[in-house]
C-alpha cells in the first residue's frame, strides 16, 4: 500500500537496489504510524482472501502475537537465520537506523521459534531443513 500511497515501482521495491535502499526508512515510517493506529493492520491485509494463510515476512511480536490469538495452535513460527559473514557475501550491508530498527530485528528476542533454518549456502543442509519441516507441516494437515 505505502508504494500505491507514494507512486514508487513496486517491483523495484522487492529487490536489494540502491532504489529500495532510498525509500526504505520512509516506508518503515508509514508503516509505523499504520501499525500505531492499528496493530493487526498488516497482518489482517496478509491473510485477505486467503483460505489457507500462510505469512512470510512477520516482523513483530504483536504481528506474531495476533496471529496466534487469531490461529491458535495451527501457527507455526519460522526463523531463518545466516551469520553475518553470509550475509556480506551476500551483499549485506549494516545500515543504522534501518537494519536496526524493529522493522528488522523486532523478533530476535522474545519469541520461541517452531523452528530455526539455518541458510548459510550449504544447499544439501538447507534441503534437508526444509524438508522435515514439509513433513512436520504436512502431518498437522
Amino acid at each position: 500500500l505505502s508504494p500505491q500511497e507514494h507512486g514508487l515501482d513496486f517491483q523495484r521495491l522487492l529487490d536489494a537496489s540502491a532504489y529500495k535502499e532510498r525509500y526504505r526508512q520512509d516506508m518503515i515510517r508509514w508503516g509505523e504510524e499504520k501499525r500505531g493506529a492499528d496493530p493487526g493492520f498488516f497482518c489482517r491485509m496478509a491473510v485477505e482472501g486467503a483460505a489457507q494463510p500462510v505469512v512470510s515476512d512477520a516482523r513483530r511480536l504483536s504481528d506474531v502475537q495476533w496471529f496466534r490469538d487469531i490461529y491458535g495452535d495451527a501457527v507455526q513460527t519460522v526463523r531463518v537465520v545466516a551469520t553475518e559473514e553470509t550475509r556480506k557475501r551476500r551483499n549485506w550491508v549494516f545500515v543504522a537506523g534501518v537494519d536496526d530498527a524493529e522493522s528488522e530485528c523486532g523478533l530476535d528476542q522474545g519469541v520461541a521459534f517452531d523452528w530455526v533454518i539455518t541458510n548459510d549456502g550449504d544447499r544439501r543442509s538447507l534441503d534437508e531443513q526444509l524438508e522435515t519441516l514439509l513433513r512436520s507441516l504436512r502431518n498437522r494437515l
